[in-house]
């Protein structure tokens, strides 16, 4: 579980990530994280978007609970105030906990590259 001060609550939270953060895919996920959100929470915060196209509700959870768990010790690493939200693909239905591993730090890392200039 995160911890409260962790976790993304409001739809407008999750919202802001999506449209302004940086998205980037890999083969079962989809992450959006933004950096550039003033600093007013004292710690990073997740959230977690796993749709019913996903699986029914019981694979739907244990992909939560999965991307959960891996999100857990990467907040540390990120700045305070940024906003994460991980969005999990039909393909994580089926994938191992290391493929959502690999795809999540993967992800994460291209996110948090700075972008080029065009």
């Amino acid at each position: 579980m995160l911890a409260a001060t962790q976790r993304l609550r409001r739809s407008a939270d999750f919202a802001a990530a999506i449209r302004g953060g940086r998205r980037v895919g890999r083969g079962t996920i989809v992450v959006h994280l933004l950096l550039e959100e003033p600093v007013q929470a004292p710690a990073a915060r997740a959230g977690f978007v796993v749709s019913k196209a996903v699986g029914n509700a019981v694979i739907r959870n244990k992909v939560r609970r999965r991307l959960r768990h891996l999100v857990r010790p990467l907040l540390d690493e990120l700045p305070a105030g940024s906003t994460l939200v991980v969005r999990a693909l039909p393909a994580a239905a089926a994938a191992s906990y290391a493929t959502l591993g690999t795809d999540l730090s993967a992800a994460l890392a291209a996110a948090r590259k700075p972008r080029r200039p065009r």
